[in-house]
């Protein structure tokens, strides 16, 4: 069936693109949380790029397998799709102790929650589509 490729391809893409916006969350979440904390270099990761590697990476991966004696062969683990990179905000001043700008994190978690949204939008439309098929194809 040419249209389970299809769906296969969208759901994991779209399931891609929430781990993404969840780990990037988190990342934001964990500059404000050390917004005052001396040293500390907020974290963030490009969505297009980190999603685009994600995508790539995905070809015909053997799944994780867990060890449950110590004589198994190590599993092989995929390597990390998020890259994660530090930076330093222009509008910070290089006098201060911290590197966090307030305001850079608080437009970076609302962007976030939009493409999280419109990616869970996309989800139910999906699915939507899906049971509106298997009850029409039912009668």
């Amino acid at each position: 069936m040419s249209n389970s490729r299809i769906y296969d391809r969208t759901y994991n893409m779209l399931s891609k693109a929430l781990d993404i916006s969840a780990r990037r969350h988190n990342l934001i979440s964990g500059n404000i949380s050390n917004m005052n904390t001396i040293g500390y270099k907020p974290l963030d990761l490009d969505f297009k790029s980190t999603l685009d590697k994600a995508m790539e990476d995905r070809k015909e991966q053997p799944p994780i397998m867990s060890m449950t004696n110590p004589k198994h062969f190590t599993g092989t683990n995929p390597p990390e799709p998020f890259s994660i990179k530090e930076y330093i905000s222009e509008s910070v001043d290089i006098n201060h102790l911290d590197s966090v700008d307030i305001d850079t994190e608080m437009n970076n978690i609302v962007e976030n929650n939009i493409k999280y949204r419109g990616t869970t939008e996309m989800l139910l439309r999906k699915m939507t589509l899906l049971k509106h098929s298997i009850q029409e194809g039912g009668r």
